[in-house]
């Protein structure tokens, strides 16, 4: 069982370190940056002016409405001052990766710094994905799309395995469990309203995407194509060539938008992305290796 455990860490310490090389994530962040300009370059007219109007809100929603959403569960004692700059450090990390994973590997290994239990850690981002996605998927309620069976099916039967693990823990595992996060119900429709709150912002820098491209904005089918797209971000893929970016294509396609424009919109979008993450993030993260906002590591015993 050791010879086995050890075969295993070996080739995650090795992922691991080849993560944390400032010249890989540098690679990485340049081909993905790379993806979205070789789309955007396709679209033969691009306004600039619906572009910013849409990006302003989205900007709000992803850096701040979900840092405050993570701030309002979180036991770390942190302000939201720290969780704005960590969320903001994570998304560059996020948009290089599929899924959207290295955000919350990143988002752990902040809290791990500042003294909380790695599985304390894990368990509090869990959480506020878990609330995310509960908000996400009353986002698309709201928008009147019909979630199919086989999804409806995975999300109860994920949000029971939860219930069951995290009462199983509190019972069995008393001294455990009182490290982990225990939102309130207050707290929960807390986070529940900013996650929605965050995918209208989502919506209006899709409208400003399409505007910016020339195409026309169909309305209320919009909102339909938008939350039948955000069911299939529930698949891994990368930033700007995910199948929630190809559902969304053929969603536009399908209530009028011209293939083209709705190539050019989504590509738009996928880039306009990288703005406020480059702004926000890569400024906190490049202040951070020049050693401001260090925080003290717990002393060794």
């Amino acid at each position: 069982m050791l010879l086995g455990r050890k075969h295993l860490v070996r080739p995650m310490h090795r992922i691991h370190t080849i993560a944390r090389h400032r010249g890989v994530r540098v690679a990485a962040l340049i081909a993905a940056v790379a993806l979205s300009l070789w789309n955007v370059d396709r679209v033969p007219h691009t306004a600039l002016l619906p572009a910013a109007l849409g990006l302003l809100p989205f900007a709000i929603g992803k850096y701040i409405l979900c840092p405050l959403r993570w701030h309002a569960i979180s036991t770390s004692g942190r302000t939201r001052r720290w969780h704005l700059r960590a969320y903001a450090e994570s998304e560059i990390l996020g948009l290089v990766t599929p899924w959207h994973a290295g955000a919350d590997l990143w988002r752990v290994h902040r809290l791990e710094t500042i003294d909380v239990r790695r599985s304390s850690a894990v368990a509090e981002v869990a959480l506020d994905r878990f609330i995310g996605a509960v908000g996400l998927i009353a986002a698309v309620v709201v928008t009147g799309v019909t979630l199919p069976g086989t999804v409806l099916a995975i999300a109860l039967g994920a949000a029971a395995l939860v219930l069951v693990a995290a009462l199983v823990v509190r019972r069995r595992r008393p001294f455990l469990a009182g490290r982990w996060p225990w939102p309130s119900p207050k707290v929960f429709a807390f986070g529940m309203l900013m996650s929605i709150g965050y995918q209208a912002t989502i919506l209006g820098l899709l409208i400003g995407a399409i505007d910016a491209v020339g195409g026309p904005v169909p309305g209320l089918q919009l909102v339909a194509v938008f939350g039948a797209s955000q069911i299939a971000g529930v698949l891994p893929g990368v930033h700007g060539a995910s199948p929630r970016d190809g559902a969304l294509v053929a969603g536009l396609a399908a209530i009028g938008v011209s293939w083209r424009e709705a190539f050019g919109a989504v590509a738009l979008t996928a880039l306009l992305y990288w703005i406020p993450a480059l702004l926000i993030g890569g400024t906190f993260l490049f202040l951070r290796w020049r050693g401001w906002f260090t925080e003290r590591r717990p002393a060794a015993a």
